[in-house]
């Protein structure tokens, strides 16, 4: 793993502010933190320039009809840990890639179209799937909270409600009858996956639109729950050291209770209910390894109906949200 940078606190706060609305203008953001529109917009700019932190467009393609999650564990041939989390990152199926420490090697999420494909994944599409030597997969039934939805906490309600004014979609997180894009729509979203704070006049040049009809179609995008901005940045920069990848077996009775109330949970940045051995995968972060036992006694530990809790810390995140990221955390080139 590179190194990674520490921020002084206005640059910690105007990432908190992307991660609330990874398209706020740089002038709310100031009114957001209270520092001026020409420090946050210089410093925002380098941040972006330098990569620490970057804004990506992403399609819900449960919402869209283009596939579903799979959550994969994987124990590896030992030494070949890295190898397999590099040639999963290069697939172009893989929306998220990570090195663990503890019962597992690897963890990836895949979007395939039937559970039957994540298959093939690992034995056909791997150079050497023989370093794979047991994999488990859970596909995801609900999503009770998404990383564009945490907020780190640095910047207080009346910030974050500032921010997220309109409040984004709130629609529920499972689908049935999946939205059809249209193919301009698509491509929207693929310079927005490029670039996501690409202003109105960028999208329209580069879709061959006008400026008001590029500004509609990416507001109608957001109001249908078919995308969403993620704000990539390696949480350590806001002074959260510890990621980690949580795995529960609730009752099934339980499991809504269960999803909604860790999805209160400051340091929970991702939860979902899926199938098999584990029915709740979790992500969350925290400032310190001494941190781990309050979290697993108080937090995980007053859960009512978990039979069993396995945790596994990330290492080396390789993917996030499609995007391939370098040792150190940032968006690769």
């Amino acid at each position: 793993m590179g190194e990674l940078v520490r921020l002084d606190d206005v640059d910690r706060r105007i990432v908190a502010a992307l991660q609330l609305n990874g398209r706020a203008s740089w002038k709310k953001i100031a009114q957001a933190i209270g520092a001026t529109e020409s420090t946050v917009a210089r410093r925002g700019q380098q941040l972006i320039e330098s990569r620490i932190v970057g804004v990506t467009g992403v399609l819900d393609h449960l919402r869209c009809g283009l596939g579903i999650s799979l959550i994969v564990r994987m124990r590896c041939r030992p030494g070949r840990a890295n190898a397999v989390a590099d040639a999963l990152a290069d697939l172009p199926v893989a929306r998220f890639v990570t090195v663990v420490s503890g019962s597992a090697d690897v963890a990836a999420e895949v979007v395939v179209q039937r559970h039957q494909d994540v298959a093939s994944v690992l034995v056909e599409d791997l150079p050497r799937p023989d370093d794979i030597v047991e994999s488990e997969s859970m596909v995801v039934v609900r999503k009770f909270s998404n990383f564009e939805e945490w907020d780190p906490g640095l910047l207080g309600p009346e910030a974050a409600a500032l921010l997220r004014h309109p409040a984004p979609f709130a629609g529920p997180q499972g689908w049935h009858e999946p939205e059809h894009l249209t193919e301009q729509e698509f491509a929207i979203a693929g310079v927005l996956a490029e670039d996501g704070r690409a202003t109105y006049a960028q999208l329209a040049a580069a879709v061959g639109a006008s400026e008001s009809t590029a500004a509609r179609r990416v507001e109608s995008l957001i109001s249908r729950g078919c995308l969403r901005f993620r704000t990539l940045f390696e949480t350590p920069v806001l002074g959260l050291d510890v990621n980690f990848m949580q795995w529960l077996a609730v009752e099934p009775a339980e499991l809504e209770n269960v999803g909604t109330r860790l999805a209160k949970e400051p340091s929970t940045r991702y939860v979902s209910a899926t199938t098999g051995r584990f029915n709740l995968c979790l992500h969350g972060a925290l400032p310190g390894y001494g941190d781990l036992y309050d979290y697993l006694t108080k937090v995980i530990g007053g859960l009512p109906g978990v039979h069993a809790a396995d945790m596994t810390l990330q290492a080396r995140t390789l993917k996030r949200a499609w995007v391939r990221l370098d040792d150190d955390g940032r968006r690769a080139p």
